[in-house]
């Protein structure tokens, strides 16, 4: 058998290729739509300079939302959330779970704690050894626990949390901005090529294909920016009555 080192870089290996599946479809997409479209398909210089500004700022926004959702590393819970050394080692010396939740109340009643478990226990990840703050989840595939933990996203191989929310928001605003500037500008060539108005050229394939997969990307994208803005939506009314008291 495997070494468990081994096979969790293995594992760890294969979580980037759906990155390096998405890095080549955008880098496709750049080819096809700069080089087909606009320098072989494009008649009018004026049409191409704007669609390739236009293209180009879009394009920028996408990498950089892209890169920083990936990059940004998921934050943890600040030190004040670990045991105390003393407390620590009573805390694995007892073994009924009455007892542990005795030490974990009083290590937690200064800490910003409101959420609980079903029962009413303190939240407290065994793995990392930490009280685990509100909206904070242990991360099988990071390993960790994450602060205001989303999901882990295999897209950009990292969790959707409290350090990279904001940019996962971004990254999907300006994905869909990406794709359906590309699928509006594309259009019409895309019903030329489509009506044989166009000479059936190398320039064909990557002009119909790059509007379907346009479209396609589209679609499944604002569903998941359209399900995110109402859960946020839902989290700031929860906080509104939160602080109201009700």
């Amino acid at each position: 058998m495997a070494p468990s080192h081994v096979l969790r870089c293995c594992q760890r290996v294969l979580a980037w290729i759906p990155v390096i599946f998405i890095a080549l479809v955008v880098c496709w997409s750049y080819y096809a739509y700069v080089v087909e479209l606009c320098i072989f398909t494009i008649p009018n210089t004026g049409e191409q300079v704007v669609y390739l500004i236009v293209f180009h700022l879009s394009f920028i926004m996408f990498v950089w939302s892209y890169w920083k959702t990936i990059f940004s590393k998921p934050a943890n819970p600040s030190k004040e959330f670990c045991l105390p050394k003393a407390d620590k080692e009573q805390y694995e010396k007892e073994e009924r779970p009455e007892s542990q939740q005795e030490i974990l109340k009083r290590v937690a009643k200064d800490l910003p704690l409101y959420t609980r478990t079903g029962t009413g226990a303190i939240r407290y990840c065994d793995r990392c050894q930490v009280i685990k703050p509100d909206r904070c989840h242990h991360c099988s595939a990071c390993d960790m626990c994450v602060l205001k933990m989303d999901h882990h996203c295999p897209w950009v191989n990292n969790c959707v949390g409290f350090s990279n929310y904001k940019y996962f928001i971004l990254f999907l605003a300006y994905s869909m901005v990406y794709c359906v500037f590309i699928a509006a500008t594309v259009l019409q060539y895309f019903i030329k090529f489509w009506t044989n108005q166009l000479p059936d050229t190398h320039a064909k394939f990557h002009v119909l294909f790059l509007f379907f997969v346009a479209a396609m990307f589209f679609i499944s994208i604002l569903s998941l920016f359209s399900y995110h803005l109402a859960c946020g939506k839902e989290q700031i009314h929860h906080r509104g009555l939160q602080s109201a008291g009700l």
